[in-house]
């Protein structure tokens, strides 16, 4: 699906350079309802390493339910994790096992969403405040997989910014054996603030997700939260080992191809008309096994977005009489209208 790759890691700016081995250096943030396997083969074809990550899978939803439907992926996403939610060790270590089993290259712990929903199942951010519990869950995963077992965390619970709590989180999951942490560099606010609300309410504390870094150099630490753009990403990594770029995938997905196109010169990426056309022949095989277009061209709404033509770009692909069809024709219809607006 994707074309030759040439591929080098030299950087324009030394500043921010990562190790030629940083398989952490640009990642796209887990995000339910967003981050399925479509949406993931769509960000591939605009950013050749980015590190794909699923939405968060329950350990409930693969023990009891249909395990193909939620684990499986296309071959061109790797690197691709699956990020796992649950607070049972043992289940943990199950849903671990399967994940490896279907052939993820990382497997994450979900310790930073607030969401109501998640919290009742005793997982989430929530998690932060049993980090005992949390270390026994990281070590019944890596003594299950040999994989990676990373987290993701917030840097603090409710309106307490102590600096000490977060230290000491990772601090006993570092002493579990783990070391690869995604922090978003806010706190969670567990009751009163919607998901949405949490993602913009509480401040970000960029200098103490740094902190982390230089407390636990020899960790591999990823900065997310409120990266909105290219330039922003760049500006903020050094003192991290990577970024992850969460909303601004999805509402500009070409951010993905900007950063890339800093950090990997020499990479060959395509443009907007073979991804299209990419998207329109794995469509094509998706139709064919009774998958809803419509599933395919959500993750493409916002490609364009910036250019002349883009609101009809978004409304041919949102239209659900045309989307009835099943037709992946619809993309390239839609594409061949964006092409004749002039410039």
């Amino acid at each position: 699906m994707l074309q030759n790759q040439t591929l080098t890691d030299s950087s324009p700016d030394a500043a921010h350079a990562l190790p030629a081995d940083s398989p952490w250096r640009l990642c796209v943030a887990p995000m339910i309802d967003v981050t399925d396997r479509h949406c993931r083969v769509f960000h591939r074809l605009l950013a050749p390493r980015a590190r794909l990550y699923t939405e968060m899978i329950t350990t409930g939803a693969l023990l009891h339910g249909d395990v193909p439907r939620h684990l499986d992926f296309d071959e061109t996403e790797h690197p691709v994790a699956l990020q796992l939610g649950g607070s049972d060790p043992e289940a943990l270590a199950e849903s671990a096992k399967l994940g490896e089993q279907w052939g993820y290259d990382e497997i994450n712990l979900n310790c930073g969403c607030p969401s109501e929903r998640v919290q009742k199942g005793a997982f989430g951010a929530c998690l932060m405040a049993e980090a005992p519990l949390v270390a026994d869950c990281v070590k019944a995963m890596l003594d299950a997989v040999s994989v990676p077992v990373t987290v993701k965390h917030r840097l603090g619970l409710d309106y307490d910014d102590s600096y000490a709590f977060v230290r000491d989180f990772v601090g006993t999951l570092y002493d579990a054996g783990c070391r690869v942490f995604i922090v978003h560099a806010r706190n969670a606010v567990l009751k009163g603030l919607s998901p949405k609300d949490n993602r913009e309410v509480p401040p970000l504390r960029y200098e103490a997700a740094r902190q982390l870094k230089r407390d636990f150099p020899d960790c591999t630490m990823v900065l997310n939260g409120g990266l909105a753009d290219a330039a922003q990403s760049v500006a903020e990594l050094p003192g991290f080992d990577g970024v992850m770029l969460g909303r601004a995938a999805w509402h500009q997905p070409r951010v993905l191809s900007e950063v890339s196109r800093i950090w990997w010169p020499g990479d060959v990426l395509l443009d907007d008309a073979a991804v299209v056309e990419a998207m329109r022949v794995y469509a094509a095989t998706q139709t064919a096994r009774g998958m809803p277009l419509r599933m395919m061209t959500r993750p493409m709404l916002g490609l364009v977005n910036g250019r002349a033509g883009a609101r009809e770009w978004r409304r041919v692909l949102s239209d659900q009489k045309r989307l009835a069809s099943n037709d992946p024709a619809l993309l390239a219809e839609a594409w061949r209208g964006l092409a004749a607006v002039p410039a």
